[in-house]
C-alpha cells in the first residue's frame, strides 16, 4: 500500500507544462512549511539562490541561533555550574540527541552518540574493529572512496605494519557505468573470504550518489567472517537507514550534510549493541568515555560508560553541539518516510525534466532504481571538464547552487525539507539554457 505522502504527490496529473506541474506538486506538498524553518542562502548577485547543495552543506535551521544563544547565556549566567544547573546540563548535553539519532539511523538509544568528527571517529571504531592477524588482514572499500575514508583506511594498514598493496582491496564498478552491482562487493567479499578483516563502504557514495544495500552486503561479509562498517556521512538524513536491524558492527557520520547541523558540526557513531558486552573489544579511552556513575573519583582504571557512549574520549564541544538540536528537531517532526516519499518525486520530477529539456548532452550518473538513490542527481555534461565546469560556473552565476567534483560531474540535490518543485524546474531550465549559451 503506497504511504499517503506519496499518494498526494502522485494524484498530481502530470501537466503539459512543467511549470504548472511543479505548481500543483508544491500545492500539495505536505513538507512545505518546513521550508519556512531554514535560512536560505542568497546568490552572488544577493537575490534568493535555489540551493541545491545540502548534500555538501545544508542551510542553517532558524532556531539554530536560538540553541546557540541559550547555551551562551547559561554559560554567562552560570559559568562553570552549567555542566551541572539549567535546562541542559553540559555533562550530559549529549544525551539530548540520542534518541532522534537512533531513529535517524535505526538503532537503539545505547548503540549511538553524537561525538567528535567523522574522520576522528572512523579513525576510533577501526582502532577496535580493524584488529589485523597474520591471515585476516585485509580492508575492502570502494574504489574511488571519499578521500579522507581511504586515507584513514591506508594509514591504519601502515599502522599495524603492513602495505595497503597487500591488504587494501578496492572494488571497481561493473559494466558499462560507473555504479555499482551489489554483487560486485559480494563477489569481491566471497573471493577475498578468510583473509579479509573488514568492509568499510559508504551508505551513500558521495561521487554518484548511489545508495548501497546495506542489508545484502553486510550478511555477505559476516558470512566469511569479517566485520562490517559503513561511512553515512552522504546517507544519514537523505535515505532511510536500519542499522540495528541489517547487523552493521559499526557506522559513522557527519551532520553537516543534509542533517543541516552547521558547518564541521559534531559527528556521530554507531556500535551494535553485541559489541558492547565484548570484554575483549580493544579501544582508545579518555575519560568521557568513563562510566558517569565514577568519572568524578578521578581513579586510574578505565571502566567504559555502556553502549556507544564508551567511545567517547572528551567533554564535547557545546557549542557545535547545540545546532544539532534544531536540525534533529525538524527531522523529528517531518519523519524520514514523509522525506523519503517527497525526496523520491523530487529525483523523479527532475530527472523527466532533464531528459525533456537537456537531452543526451547530459549523463546522469546516479541510479534511476529508487532504492539505490537518494535526493542527490550527479550529472556529467557531455563535452569534457572545461565544458562541464563552465555549465557548473552559469547555474553559479545564475543563482543556482550545486558543487562541482572534478574531474566532471555537477551533483544537485533537492532535500526534501526545504526545496520546491518549482526551484527544480527553474535549476533544469537554467541547465538547458547554459548548454545552449557555453
Amino acid at each position: 500500500m503506497q504511504h499517503p505522502v506519496a499518494l498526494c504527490f502522485m494524484r498530481c496529473i502530470r501537466m503539459t507544462n512543467f511549470y504548472s506541474e511543479a505548481a500543483a506538486y508544491d500545492a500539495a506538498d505536505p513538507l512545505a512549511t518546513f521550508r519556512d524553518c531554514f535560512c536560505l542562502p542568497l546568490g552572488a548577485d544577493g537575490k534568493p539562490a535555489i540551493y541545491l547543495c545540502g548534500n555538501s552543506l545544508g542551510p542553517m535551521p532558524k532556531a539554530a541561533a536560538e540553541e546557540v544563544a541559550a547555551v551562551m547565556t547559561q554559560w554567562s549566567t552560570l559559568g562553570v555550574r552549567g555542566h551541572h544547573e539549567g535546562e541542559h546540563a553540559w555533562l550530559v548535553y549529549h544525551r539530548r540527541f540520542t534518541a532522534s539519532l537512533a531513529r535517524l539511523v535505526g538503532a537503539h538509544d545505547s548503540e549511538v552518540v553524537a561525538m567528535n568528527t567523522l574522520t576522528v571517529n572512523l579513525h576510533l571504531l577501526l582502532a577496535s574493529f580493524y584488529r589485523p592477524t597474520a591471515i585476516r588482514h585485509r580492508i575492502l572499500i570502494e574504489a574511488g572512496a571519499f578521500p579522507s575514508d581511504r586515507h584513514a583506511v591506508t594509514s591504519q594498514i601502515d599502522w599495524h605494519d603492513r602495505r595497503p598493496e597487500d591488504s587494501l582491496i578496492e572494488v571497481v564498478p561493473s559494466g558499462p557505468t560507473e555504479q555499482w552491482h551489489t554483487e560486485d562487493f559480494v563477489t569481491a567479499i566471497e573471493k577475498a573470504g578468510d583473509t579479509l578483516a573488514l568492509v568499510l563502504l559508504p551508505g551513500v557514495q558521495y561521487r554518484n550518489g548511489q545508495a548501497l544495500d546495506i542489508a545484502i552486503i553486510t550478511t555477505a561479509a559476516h558470512r566469511v567472517g569479517a566485520l562490517v562498517g559503513f561511512d553515512l556521512a552522504h546517507a544519514v538524513g537523505n535515505v532511510p537507514l536500519q542499522l540495528h536491524e541489517h547487523g552493521v558492527d559499526f557506522a559513522i557520520w557527519c551532520h553537516y550534510k543534509y542533517v543541516s547541523a552547521g558547518p564541521g558540526a559534531i559527528g556521530g557513531a554507531f556500535v551494535h549493541d553485541r559489541h558492547h558486552v565484548n570484554v575483549d573489544l580493544k579501544r582508545l579511552t579518555g575519560w568521557w568515555g568513563h562510566d558517569l556513575a565514577t568519572r568524578f573519583r578521578m581513579g586510574p582504571e578505565f571502566q567504559a560508560a555502556t553502549g556507544a557512549d564508551g567511545w567517547q574520549l572528551s567533554n564535547p564541544p557545546i557549542l557545535s553541539l547545540a545546532p544539532l538540536a534544531a536540525a534533529l528537531a525538524l527531522f523529528d517532526k517531518a519523519g524520514m518516510t514523509a522525506m523519503r516519499a517527497k525526496s523520491q518525486a523530487l529525483d523523479a520530477f527532475a530527472r523527466r525534466l532533464i531528459a525533456a529539456r537537456c537531452g543526451s548532452r547530459i549523463e546522469i550518473l546516479t541510479p534511476s532504481a529508487s532504492a539505490a538513490r537518494g535526493c542527490q542527481l550527479s550529472l556529467r555534461v557531455i563535452g569534457g571538464r572545461e565544458h562541464g565546469r563552465r555549465i557548473f560556473e552559469h547555474l553559479t552565476a545564475h543563482n543556482v547552487i550545486g558543487d562541482w567534483r572534478d574531474p566532471d560531474v555537477i551533483r544537485l540535490a533537492p532535500m526534501p525539507l526545504y526545496t520546491q518543485f518549482a526551484e527544480v524546474e527553474v535549476a533544469v531550465t537554467r541547465l538547458a539554457e547554459a548548454l545552449n549559451a557555453v
